[in-house]
């Protein structure tokens, strides 16, 4: 077995050990959010994360959640779902995950459907959540299907849009298609390639564009 062997066979059992550790941020975030364990929360971000409003590092951060989370709800429940992690390159990947997720809210039952952008980084040895950008499909009352649109109906507040497929094109190209029918076959596109599945469904489209209140 040569070196370029052993180097190869090293970067592949580096990826798979990255993929299981990157897996179970979500499953963490969820665990230390619902808890209320801010410390472990923020922990699982580096030490110069932006908390917004021009803050940075963890101490930001920890205020900004706790200020959040002692205002709005009582008690969260977190279920991590669908994941997709993709590397930019061996310290660097990228992430969807969805999530849905109860809320006590005063006197209302709040449940949401939503899917996060996540940006992991390794540092050291571990790694992190650069980012996360949650983009929401609805919020409502248990008893109260959200049909229609403004589908984010929080109690005391008017009802927006969550930007659940603003970060996609395709979505908006779906419904906006012309000449299409039955008995037309379309053009197809080839597969993306491999840990690329992400950036090829964007089209472009970036994070930042996206605005939700």
């Amino acid at each position: 077995m040569t070196d370029t062997d052993l180097n190869d066979i090293r970067a592949r059992l580096d990826r798979i050990e990255a993929r299981e550790e990157i897996r179970q941020l979500p499953s963490k975030y969820a665990l230390a959010l619902d808890m209320r364990d801010m410390d472990a929360l923020v922990g699982l971000f580096p030490e110069d994360v932006r908390a917004g409003g021009g803050k940075v590092g963890r101490g930001a951060l920890k205020a900004w959640f706790t200020q959040t989370l002692s205002q709005q709800f009582t008690g969260t429940s977190h279920h991590v779902g669908n994941q997709i992690i993709e590397f930019l390159d061996p310290d660097t990947a990228v992430g969807i995950v969805y999530s849905k997720n109860e809320h006590e809210t005063g006197d209302e039952w709040v449940i949401m459907q939503m899917m996060y952008h996540d940006r992991y980084e390794r540092i050291g040895e571990r790694w992190y959540f650069r980012s996360r950008q949650p983009l929401y499909w609805y919020a409502t009352d248990l008893n109260k299907p959200p049909l229609g649109n403004q589908k984010m109906r929080w109690p005391g507040r008017d009802p927006y849009e969550g930007g659940f497929h603003d970060l996609f094109p395709s979505w908006a190209a779906f419904w906006s298609r012309e000449g299409s029918g039955p008995d037309t076959t379309p053009a197809v596109a080839d597969p993306a390639p491999l840990e690329r599945f992400i950036e090829t469904m964007r089209k472009g489209q970036e994070v930042s564009n996206i605005r939700v209140r």
